[in-house]
């Protein structure tokens, strides 16, 4: 009876990673609880004081968008791995943050959207 009552979450579908290659900013206006959602940087966004994200690049090349104090945004290299078919291993070579993984959710190119959730 528990079992009926509680909901669990669908294994996402493997998603081709050289489909993910690009750079993708973040549009938190469609964030949701700990689903945050991603389009290309050239998605026309809503004013914003500016916006996170990251590049995937070929054989492992990463990189990740912070606000940089002047507003604009600031680049640290790094690597992935994909981990099973759905999970990319971050590593950020630059600077001391410590390693995470990103479970994508969903990737709909037609529609310019990338939808993850950020693990430890």
């Amino acid at each position: 009876m528990l079992s009926a009552t509680c909901q669990q979450r669908r294994p996402a579908k493997a998603i081709p990673m050289k489909q993910l290659e690009g750079t993708w900013l973040v549009s938190r206006e469609e964030n949701s609880g700990d689903t945050l959602v991603y389009r290309p940087n050239t998605y026309t966004f809503p004013p914003s004081r500016g916006r996170t994200g990251f590049a995937i690049g070929p054989a492992g090349r990463f990189e990740q968008f912070d606000i940089a104090p002047t507003d604009g945004l600031a680049g640290r290299s790094g690597t992935w791995t994909a981990e099973g078919n759905t999970r990319l291993h971050i590593h950020i070579t630059e600077g001391e943050e410590p390693d995470y993984t990103l479970e994508i959710i969903s990737l709909d190119k037609d529609k310019q959207v990338l939808k993850v959730r950020r693990l430890p």
